[in-house]
């Protein structure tokens, strides 16, 4: 990109000056981030948030939380208000640079190669699209329905991307996106210290009272079916696909 000389030199001038200090990128991160989403190390406002290992999402009246998985793997987390919802991932990033100016541009495509329309415009996070894409399943159906206001916003955090994507009325409604958006200010990410690769997702887990709920369940479960086939024969070394 071509710049004015005199430009170029007061620019290397502040940049000399700055090596000075050196700052890395993880603590440039975390000195601009004045407010949400935060990660794991800030000092971060307290509130009653779902613990679900890599995310901790603040809750509140009416909300629904769900788990989107891969495979076997929970690495999503959607929350329900009324008739908007919210999906976050979160995803390993360089120690450095972010992603979102990249993960950016690959949405805008894959949005107009199904079809659908997008915009960048600025949002409370920075820089995010709005778009409208074909409903699921109505190019394959021939459904009427017409497309489907999207918004997908990004969070560079420090080792972290988050991306959000708000859809139903929140994203055409600047009420109803209020409260999502307060959701993504209050959540934490937490990274952890361990390699990963940029883009690996940061996997999820239940709570700890869903995982002991299911637990008793699959227990008494198993005992029922016990008390209903008590001479049945147990579990064989065989599997038939």
């Amino acid at each position: 990109m071509n710049e004015v000389f005199g430009r170029r030199r007061r620019a290397e001038e502040e940049r000399a000056t700055a090596v000075s200090k050196p700052v890395s990128g993880e603590e440039s991160s975390a000195s601009a981030r004045t407010t949400g989403p935060w990660d794991g190390q800030d000092d971060y406002p307290e509130g009653e948030r779902v613990d679900l290992g890599g995310l901790r999402l603040p809750v509140g009246p009416g909300f629904e939380i769900q788990l989107s998985m891969t495979g076997d793997q929970i690495d999503g987390a959607i929350v329900l208000v009324e008739e908007s919802a919210l999906q976050l991932h979160a995803f390993a990033a360089p120690r450095r640079s972010g992603i979102w100016d990249e993960v950016r541009a690959e949405l805008a495509r894959e949005v107009a190669a199904v079809g659908g329309t997008v915009t960048e415009q600025d949002g409370p996070f920075g820089a995010e699209l709005a778009a409208r894409v074909p409903a699921q399943g109505q190019a394959s159906q021939g459904a009427q329905q017409g497309p489907q206001p999207v918004r997908y916003l990004g969070v560079d955090g420090p080792r972290w991307f988050l991306r959000a994507v708000i859809s139903g009325r929140a994203a055409v409604d600047p009420s109803a996106a209020g409260i999502l958006e307060d959701v993504v200010r209050g959540t934490v990410v937490i990274r952890g210290d361990e390699p990963m690769p940029p883009r690996e997702p940061i996997q999820l887990r239940l709570p700890a009272e869903a995982r002991q709920a299911m637990e008793q369940h699959a227990a008494e479960q198993a005992g029922r079916q016990d008390d209903l086939r008590p001479f049945e024969r147990g579990p064989e070394i065989s599997e038939i696909r």
